[in-house]
Parts: structure tokens; sequence; C-alpha cells
């Protein structure tokens, strides 16, 4: 939590070639302001167990691989306000995580997209620097890091269902 640099690689997947998926958690995102330096989300993480929910807020800068990312826990009942405020729809979507292959440090956070965004299924890696070289597993499919459509706040303004 707190500040970071988000250097990630987002990948479409083929969902026929997944691996059982384990537990996952529902997540609800609203944006709160989109800009051209900066974007104001709000995260909801509601897990498949008994276990609290959690909640995010997040500001990133701007950038399409590598960015600047604040990230603070704030109380749930706070984060269902601030939801009401969102400025385009939610997105809501089931995250899995997945290990890397041969990299315990890394992991895969794989989401698939309900509401106005059903049938997109992404995949996300954070790296450690942007050359760093990782295994691609068999259900990843093509890299839309550098497509600004796949962001979530663009999905939030331009939902995948309308493309």
């Amino acid at each position: 939590m707190g500040f970071k640099v988000e250097i990630e690689r987002k990948f479409l997947v083929n969902i026929e070639k997944l691996p059982q998926l384990p537990k996952g958690h529902r997540l609800t995102q609203g944006y709160l302001s989109f800009g051209p330096k900066a974007t104001v989300r709000v995260r909801t993480e509601e897990a498949e167990d008994d276990s609290e929910n959690i909640a995010y807020i997040t500001i990133k800068g701007s950038g399409l691989v590598g960015r600047d990312e604040f990230e603070y826990n704030i109380p749930d009942n706070e984060a269902q306000q601030l939801l009401k405020l969102a400025q385009a729809a939610l997105v809501t979507k089931r995250r899995f995580i997945l290990p890397v292959e041969g990299l315990p440090e890394l992991k895969w956070e794989l989401d698939i997209f309900d509401g106005e965004n059903e049938g997109l299924v992404v995949a996300e890696i954070e790296l450690p620097h942007q050359d760093f070289d990782f295994p691609h597993p068999v259900w990843l499919g093509k890299d839309v890091t550098e497509d600004p459509a796949y962001k979530n706040a663009a999905l939030a303004q331009h939902p995948y269902k309308n493309w």
C-alpha cells in the first residue's frame, strides 16, 4: 500500500485453455475522476469465503506500461458511499490469482468481467521492470498492454459490450 511505480503487462485470455481456477474475489470499482494526469478509483473486494470485504482508494498516473500508483485501504462503508459518486458505469468482475511458473514472487491476476463488460477476460502481471522476461502460459492470448481501450477506466466509460 502507498506509493509504487506499477509496471504491468495485460493480455487477453483463451478461457478454454485455463486450468482449474482457485477461489476468487468479486471486485466492484468506480472512477471518481478521469484526467490526463491521473485517475481516481475506488474498489471493493468481496471474498468468496466469510472474510471481511476490503476497500481501497487508488490514484493512478498516466501511462500504459509503467505509471505511478498510490493505493490506500479505506473502510468498506465509506467505499460504498464513494462508489455512488462514480463518474461512469461501475466495473464488476471476478478476480483469480494464479501462480507464475518458476517465479513464486510474481502472480497472474485473471479477471473475468461481468455486467457491461461481460465476455471480456484478461490477465495482468506486475513486473519488477519493463524488460523483465516471464513465462507465457498456454492460456495467454494477445498482448493488449498498449491498447488503452482495455484499461479498466476506459471500460467504465466505453464498456466492452458496446465495442
